[in-house]
């Protein structure tokens, strides 16, 4: 059973209570405490503890956008299937008429394969691509200028083709019969 507070203890409470500024600059008094534990804080007070809640702010739209494209080329470039797999970074070939090494960057006849130079290769190609539908979605705007929207056009236009005709290169050289 908790002590008693005896009067004095109980009329100083009662008027640091009805004192507004007490209670800012002094905070709420702590609860009683337990009282399998009351000879223990007889000695020994709790400390007052002023937490705050971190406060966190919202990153900038470019911040976003930048995380996702980055996100977005480490999907497309296989970065899962490097960490797994362990490819090595490029293939080598040996040239049947001069017996020299060459380096081969595609590895050839396997869809389900790759190296990690091929990867990151075509998850290029994937981002220009993606980035140049970006800039023609930019060209749309109405409150450019003429001069910037066409810009903005050619540039997304030129990305996107350069991205397929690029991409179709690249499965060509995988698979050479691929599409004929």
């Amino acid at each position: 059973m908790a002590p008693k507070p005896d009067s004095h203890t109980l009329a100083s409470t009662s008027a640091a209570s009805s004192d507004p500024s007490s209670i800012l600059l002094h905070g709420p008094s702590p609860p009683p405490p337990p009282p399998r534990f009351s000879s223990v804080y007889s000695v020994l007070r709790p400390p007052r503890l002023r937490l705050k809640l971190p406060t966190f702010t919202l990153p900038s739209p470019m911040t976003v956008f930048s995380l996702v494209l980055l996100t977005y080329f480490m999907v497309v470039s296989g970065i899962v299937y490097d960490v797994i797999v362990e490819p090595p970074g490029i293939g080598s070939t040996q040239d049947p008429y001069t017996g020299s090494v060459k380096p081969l960057v595609f590895m050839p006849g396997r869809v389900n394969g790759q190296y990690i130079i091929e990867g990151l290769s075509s998850g290029f190609m994937f981002v220009v691509g993606g980035v140049g539908i970006i800039l023609m979605d930019l060209a749309l705007d109405k409150n450019r200028a003429k001069s910037v929207k066409v810009s903005y056009a050619t540039a997304g236009i030129s990305s996107v083709v350069i991205a397929y005709v690029m991409s179709m290169l690249f499965i060509r050289i995988k698979i050479p019969a691929y599409l004929h």
